[in-house]
């Protein structure tokens, strides 16, 4: 069996040195889609995105953690570790979740540590738990869950794990808003560090299953944390704490992200879909926890 899941979860930890500043947070900012007019109507420059792209009024929006450094992302370290060996082209992302213990400077240095937390049986896929726990000289700063789906590699009779699904929201959503996707997201959000080809080349899209290069599961990730922090956290980055969500199903390039937004107790509760495929789900099991 390629995945060795006592050898996995026995193995020590990897700690490594990161470092970024101002120029690899614009950068990730305008990889999901800030700096673009929200709608047709807004101005062709938003004061408001100005935040995202201007150093001299810049904030970090929190799901940055899961680039900062620019090293391989963490679905392919994950593929590194002891006990793990499998091929590329039959891993998905499944899921991620973030904890924020600190606002994100918009320059830093610090370690971030990652293991395998958790290795489970779905039966038809291995699913692995990535987390990575990044600390600097002041403390812990934030600790990123990356969910890791091996197709065709469960089935040996290990622990399946928790169901993270949860019930759907009800009522109407409190905001819903349209954030349309460039032709090139996929292309300039990989810049931030995530060179997998299958957000790239056609031929390797193909081998993976999939008609085209699809749009990173974690570019969609930020681009709904930005729509919920300016829609609902009046553009305060500062207040989120927490975001977890589940990739559902996949988003191509260009294509038009409806993001809807229910308010719950220090919550916000949120469902992403594909408005050109009918409202395909992309992102579901989504919350950001604020304060």
């Amino acid at each position: 069996m390629p995945i060795d899941a006592a050898k996995a979860l026995a193995a020590e930890p990897r700690s490594s040195e990161i470092t970024w500043d101002h120029k690899d947070v614009q950068l990730y900012h305008l990889g999901i889609g800030a700096g673009a007019r929200p709608d047709k109507d807004s101005p062709a420059t938003d004061p408001d995105e100005l935040r995202y792209t201007l150093e001299s009024r810049l904030h970090v929006l929190p799901s940055f953690a899961t680039v900062a450094g620019a090293g391989a992302p963490a679905v392919i370290r994950g593929l590194s570790l002891p006990g793990i060996e499998v091929d590329l082209a039959r891993v998905l992302h499944g899921g991620q979740s973030l904890t924020v213990h600190r606002p994100l400077p918009v320059a830093g240095t610090a370690t971030a540590t990652g293991r395998i937390a958790a290795v489970y049986d779905k039966g038809k896929a291995a699913v692995l738990v990535m987390r990575t726990e990044v600390a600097d000289a002041d403390g812990p700063l934030w600790t990123n869950d990356s969910r890791i789906f091996v197709r065709g590699e469960g089935g040996w009779g290990g622990d399946r794990g928790p169901s993270l699904r949860l019930d759907a929201p009800t009522g109407e959503p409190d905001r819903t808003v349209e954030r349309p996707l460039r032709e090139d997201q996929a292309l300039l959000y990989r810049l931030s560090g995530d060179w997998n080809p299958l957000h790239a080349d056609p031929e390797f899209a193909k081998l993976a299953g999939f008609e085209r290069p699809i749009l990173h599961g974690l570019c969609t990730y930020g681009s709904t944390l930005k729509a919920v922090v300016d829609t609902l956290l009046d553009g305060d980055v500062t207040r989120v704490r927490s975001y977890a969500t589940r990739f559902a199903g996949v988003v191509y390039p260009g294509e038009t992200l409806r993001i809807r937004m229910w308010r719950r107790d220090g919550a916000v509760r949120v469902a992403v879909s594909a408005v050109e495929r009918d409202d395909a789900p992309v992102l579901a099991d989504t919350v950001v926890e604020h304060a």
